[in-house]
Parts: structure tokens; sequence; C-alpha cells
């Protein structure tokens, strides 16, 4: 991977990350724009997915896939067989991945951007010396059949000075469970976007994230969760850190389509705001056209009290290490959720440029790993 290419051709993509009501015009949340570069791929042999994979939402909309499609030197198809419990994590690698997951089968599906430094082969990156921006993506679209069991894990964790776009297409059929776990740590723009269609009947959705900004990170997320099915279940728990001149901008949409009667969903969403000069936008939405159905969402968004700061300052902190706090218990979440030693030593890097050598060794030491997290 070369990062001082200056000749590479830009593209401006427009609409991404686009949430299904277009309704906050005021506030500018309705999408993204993003430059990113454009390779041409004369010439070369493309392997793309089976079909069946072309008709499955992503949550950064249809021209950020197109896009991340364009520039992917290959497409990875991996099959889950029926019944099957896979224990080996599947390790997205490359831009443009699907996963079909037969019915009765379990797996894990894991996406890690690391440091620049770590970046695996195929993800996907490029950049100018000019300008300083590097660019890299991953798209990944999931089948879950009927009594699939799929868990997501997703990290970025990359430096400053890179923006990395991510989305997730899934689709579930009847009493499929979809768990998804998203840690964003990093990255000057991190572009994610995740689209969930529970199409069968007694499907559930269960959506953690957590996200760290800082510095002037530029941090843009789009959730849309599908229901279509019956009697089907969403938890959406949305929670971050904001610090320095950050802005973040959350999408949550939970759309209870008709026929889906008897369904449930709910999202909420909680933001730490450590800085005056943070920018926060958050959208959250719920759409029915059903009647027989719940549907709940709410944000909160606040600053660390008085009385909290003062109890933390009477036994020996400082007002610095007691927001440091808040970030470590996110660093330490993401240690535990980590599946491997790769995503271990991404998430570790990560928090020693944060919070600092002895606080990260902290973090490694009491889980009982060397600094590889091993």
């Amino acid at each position: 991977m070369d990062s001082q290419t200056t000749a590479v051709p830009e593209l401006t993509l427009g609409r991404i990350n686009t949430p299904p009501a277009q309704t906050w015009n005021y506030l500018r949340t309705n999408d993204v724009t993003l430059t990113v570069p454009r390779h041409s791929r004369a010439g070369d042999v493309y392997f793309a997915l089976p079909r069946l994979f072309e008709g499955i939402e992503c949550g950064v909309g249809p021209d950020a896939t197109a896009w991340v499609e364009s520039q992917a030197s290959d497409a990875r198809y991996v099959e889950v067989r029926a019944g099957e419990r896979r224990e080996e994590p599947i390790v997205v690698s490359g831009m443009d991945t699907g996963v079909m997951v037969r019915a009765g089968a379990e797996a894990t599906v894991v996406v890690c951007m690391p440091s620049t430094d770590a970046i695996p082969a195929g993800i996907g990156t490029s950049g100018s010396e000019a300008d300083g921006i590097n660019t890299s993506a991953a798209l990944v679209r999931i089948i879950a059949e009927r009594d699939a069991h799929v868990s997501v894990l997703e990290f970025v964790a990359a430096n400053e000075g890179w923006q990395h776009i991510e989305s997730v297409g899934i689709v579930a059929d009847d009493r499929a469970r979809i768990d998804v776990r998203q840690f964003f740590l990093g990255a000057g723009t991190t572009v994610a976007g995740l689209a969930c269609s529970l199409n069968g009947h007694n499907a559930r959705f269960d959506l953690s994230c957590r996200y760290l900004g800082r510095g002037d990170d530029r941090l843009d997320i789009n959730h849309v969760i599908r229901m279509r099915g019956k009697n089907g279940r969403t938890n959406v728990s949305e929670s971050g850190v904001l610090d320095d001149r950050a802005r973040k901008t959350l999408r949550a949409t939970i759309d209870l389509v008709h026929g889906s009667a008897g369904s449930e969903g709910s999202e909420l969403e909680n933001v730490l705001v450590l800085s005056d000069d943070v920018t926060n936008k958050t959208m959250p939405v719920i759409l029915c056209d059903e009647d027989d159905v719940a549907g709940n969402h709410g944000a909160t968004i606040g600053s660390i009290g008085p009385e909290q700061i003062q109890y933390l300052r009477d036994r020996g902190l400082s007002l610095e290490e007691a927001e440091n706090l808040y970030v470590r218990a996110l660093f330490d979440d993401a240690l535990i959720a980590a599946p491997n030693t790769t995503v271990r030593a991404a998430v570790v890097e990560r928090a020693t440029e944060v919070l600092g050598a002895e606080l990260a060794n902290d973090l490694v030491e009491a889980l009982g790993l060397d600094r590889k997290g091993e």
C-alpha cells in the first residue's frame, strides 16, 4: 500500500447515510457528502457476489455501495452450512464480502479497521500526499436463514488523517437472531451505515454501538432496522463520548412496516459531552404503518455532573482523570469483545494513542494480556 500516490482521481459521493424519513432539513442531518478516490480497474477480472446479495439494503446507501463495489479488487463469498456452529470467526479482509448463514447455523462476522500502520492487504486504501487523507472501505452483506444466529463485531481504530467507510446490510428470516456490537474508536472521518431487514416472523435484532470522538474527528452513523415480519423484536443501544472539537451525527430509524403485527422496537442513545466545542446531532425516528406494534426511542445528552466530579476529586482524581474513566470504560468493553489477537492489538494501540501508555497498560494487565493482545 502506497499512501504517497499523487495522481489518484477523485469522486464526490453525495447522499451517504440517508435515513428513510428525511424530516430534519434545518439541522442538515439527512445525509453526508464525501470525496473519495476513484481507481480505474480496466483490464481487471472481477468476481462479484451471487446476485442474491444485490437486493440487500446497505446502511450507507446505493451510491456509496456502488463505489465500494467498483473499487474492490475482488469479492469474497462465505457460506455456513445448515445446522453448522462455526467456531472460527469470519474475518472481513477485503472491501466486498457476502456471508450466507444457512438455516439453524451460527456464525460470527468480524470487521476491523486497525491503525494505518497495520492495515491488512485488500482493505482498499488510497490517498495523496497533497491532502494527507487516506480512504478505506468495508462492505459486508449477510443473509441469515430461518433459525440462524449471526453475531457481527465491528471495530474502527484508525489514526487521524484517515477516512473510513463501513457499510453493513443484513436480511433475517423466520426466528433468525442478529447480534451486532460496534466500536468506533478512531479515524479522522468515520462513516458507518447499517441496515437490517427482519423479513421473517419472530426474528430478533440487537445492536450495541459505542463510539469515541476527539480532536477534530468526524463521526457519521446511520442505523436502519425494517421490521417486516410478525412478532419481531429490535433493541438498539448507542452510547459515546465526545471531546475537543469532535462532530457526530447519528441517525437511528426503526421502521415498523405494514404486516409486522405484534412487533416491538426500541432505541436509546446516551452521549457524554466533555467540551463546549463539540457538535452533536442525534436523529431518532420511529416509522409505523401497523396498528398492533410498539415503538420507543430517546436520547440523553449531557456532561459529568458537578456532584460526580466532586465525588471523584474527593478520592484523589483530577478532572482529566475522572473524564478518562469514561473513555477507559469504552476501551475496556472493546477489549473484552475483541475476538482475536489482531483486533485486541488494534484496540490496545488506539487506547495508547488516546489514554497514554500507562493507562493502556493497565487495561491490558487487568485482562491478563500483553500489548499484542495475546
